[in-house]
């Protein structure tokens, strides 16, 4: 799944291909049914999620008592031995997270630990499907509710303005945000799975114009150049709203700021990296959300 193919899997490996499909094959006969689908890439079925999910449970424990052992066998206060094991820890979190207060977060683990991060980047509320299933240890999601196996703790609330340059709501929203205006004025949305634009006008418009002109902008940084740049309004993260509103440079549209509860998903297991992680997030959060 890693690799996302068998070839690859078996250079990682230092496998055959034909090595590695056979030991699919023992494990699918171990189970008593496929574990994934012949794709490309493969994808794990829910027994191959299962598994997955055990195996980099295990695999994350095994490498936290590898690097303890290490640190045992060097002298007392010295530092990491260059050649001492670095531990590897998949997360997922939305791009307005990543954008704004999750890197100065775990910067401070990243120094002191000897730990390098995989992320997975997608919409806030998708990172949980990738939790579910088996793809990382920990998630930054709007879900409240913990998944089996899980534990999920609060983090704080990011507030969304709907905003754009002074020069846009003249010539769009001449009498302020509208459900009439919404249908003519051109957005800026993260993508086709982003639904904090619609869940903001539902709630102050009774309706969202879904068949408007919409910018597709996958970037939490062009985004706000994009609204900037008098090319659409949007929904934007008041780490990144509050300053340009406070300069003039945007104009809030809307009556309050909607506001997005953000929680720390991940895995219940007694990982030491995983409560230094979840503890750097939420120390932050308490700093940087409300």
């Amino acid at each position: 799944m890693d690799e996302g193919g068998f070839e690859r899997a078996a250079r990682r490996l230092n496998l055959t291909q034909s090595a590695v499909s056979q030991r699919i094959r023992q494990m699918e006969e171990f189970v008593g049914q496929p574990v994934l689908t012949r794709t490309q890439p493969p994808r794990p079925t829910g027994p191959g999620r299962a598994l997955l999910r055990h195996s980099r449970r295990v695999g994350l424990l095994e490498s936290e008592l590898v690097t303890e052992l290490s640190r045992q066998l060097e002298p007392s206060g010295a530092a990491a031995a260059p050649g001492a094991p670095w531990q590897s820890l998949a997360l997922a979190v939305n791009a307005d997270t990543l954008a704004t207060w999750f890197t100065r977060a775990v910067l401070p683990v990243l120094v002191n630990e000897r730990l390098v991060l995989d992320l997975r980047v997608d919409d806030q509320e998708r990172t949980l499907e990738l939790l579910r299933g088996g793809e990382v240890a920990g998630c930054v999601s709007t879900r409240e509710t913990a998944t089996q196996g899980c534990r999920a703790e609060p983090l704080g609330v990011m507030r969304y303005y709907c905003a754009c340059a002074p020069a846009f709501a003249e010539r769009w929203f001449p009498q302020g945000l509208t459900l009439k205006a919404a249908w003519s004025a051109p957005a800026v949305v993260f993508n086709r799975d982003d639904n904090v634009h619609d869940h903001y006008l539902q709630q102050n418009l009774g309706d969202s114009p879904e068949g408007a002109p919409r910018h597709h902008v996958p970037n939490s940084e062009r985004f706000v150049d994009f609204v900037l740049g008098n090319a659409g309004y949007g929904l934007i993260p008041h780490l990144q709203a509050d300053s340009h509103l406070a300069s003039g440079a945007l104009v809030a549209l809307g009556p309050a700021p909607l506001p997005v509860p953000l929680y720390w998903h991940c895995w219940n297991i007694p990982s030491v990296l995983l409560a230094e992680v979840g503890k750097a997030l939420k120390t932050a959060a308490r700093r940087e959300l409300l």
